[in-house]
């Protein structure tokens, strides 16, 4: 296998679903010649050409307009926004059209083939406009599917499956990680199931649930958890749209206990949500509250950035309280 960091591996799976499928086309802000403001595209446009991989004006709500189009007449669309924080002016596109595309025409025409991929979450000192994570958001809307991929193998195997999945998918990306996150890949071609979560370490006394960034951030505070005896067992749920509810369940049956962490803020973030389902599934089986541990409610710092990030002794702080309850 090779050694590939994020971008490197996320580079590689649009080139293998460009080579294999020639209806594949990747387009956004800056994707061409220049490969992408992370080089994420790098080389795409100049194997491909520009009929394939090509820059779009800086119109969020337009690129996806575009792409909602393209796939809807059978290409298979890889439509980048810069930042999930520029996200928002393309929300009405991709929750009023792209997610509903299928059943508004009772499944005659779809725009399943689209995949949108963005950079998202902190920990780059970019402030409150290169810093969010908007998952939640997006969480709310059926017709959509929501990945996040945690280190470069996931990062390339879930792609390809994004990509070649019959649903329109939004695909998060890790930006702290990009060059951060480097891993043995394999260089064939492979997918991972989507909706699937994956038990990094199994445990009997808390479930740690988390994705993306935030999975290495669980495993310092599992760490020091572990020096004081508790065993912990983690878990990345990798998509929250669809969410592994049952593996998560059958975890929390096992250990009475749950720490859930996300950089979102905590108001509508999307750990209410799981810990709703927990809590109604697992009720009898809680030995403590279900503790979250997540950004602030408030806008993103840039002086203040570590104040605000979830990181590993707030979880560890967590966990001591939810074993010592």
């Amino acid at each position: 296998m090779a050694t590939m960091n994020m971008l490197q591996a996320i580079n590689n799976a649009l080139d293998i679903a460009m080579a294999e499928d020639e209806k594949v086309i990747c387009f956004g802000e800056d994707v061409g010649i220049f490969g992408g403001v992370f080089r994420a595209t790098s080389h795409l446009q100049e194997k491909y050409g520009k009929a394939r991989c090509f820059n779009t004006p800086l119109v969020e709500q337009g690129i996806i307009g575009f792409a909602n189009g393209l796939a809807a007449q059978g290409s298979v669309p890889v439509a980048e926004i810069q930042f999930a924080d520029y996200i928002f002016p393309a929300f009405d596109q991709i929750v009023n059209e792209t997610a509903k595309y299928r059943y508004r025409s009772g499944d005659l025409f779809n725009v399943g083939g689209l995949t949108i991929r963005t950079p998202y979450g902190g920990g780059i000192a970019g402030g409150l406009y290169h810093s969010q994570s908007p998952e939640a958001y997006f969480t709310h809307t059926p017709g959509l599917k929501v990945v996040v991929p945690r280190n470069p193998y996931q990062a390339k195997g879930l792609l390809l499956a994004a990509i070649r999945d019959p649903d329109p998918v939004l695909f998060l990306e890790p930006k702290r990680l990009y060059r951060a996150s480097v891993g043995e890949v394999p260089e064939d071609d492979y997918q991972l199931q989507i909706g699937e979560a994956d038990v990094i370490k199994e445990g009997s006394d808390i479930t740690l649930v988390g994705w993306g960034a935030q999975m290495e951030v669980i495993g310092k505070a599992v760490e020091l958890a572990e020096e004081q005896g508790i065993a912990c067992e983690v878990i990345d749920l990798r998509s929250l749209l669809p969410w592994d509810a049952d593996t998560v369940v059958e975890s929390v049956l096992k250990t009475g206990r749950l720490v859930v962490s996300h950089e979102a803020p905590l108001t509508g973030g999307f750990a209410g949500e799981i810990a709703a389902t927990v809590q109604e599934r697992c009720f009898l089986y809680l030995e403590s509250p279900i503790r979250r541990v997540t950004g602030l409610d408030t806008p993103f710092p840039l002086a203040l950035e570590k104040e605000y990030l979830p990181d590993h002794l707030k979880i560890f702080e967590a966990i001591r309280e939810s074993v010592n309850f």
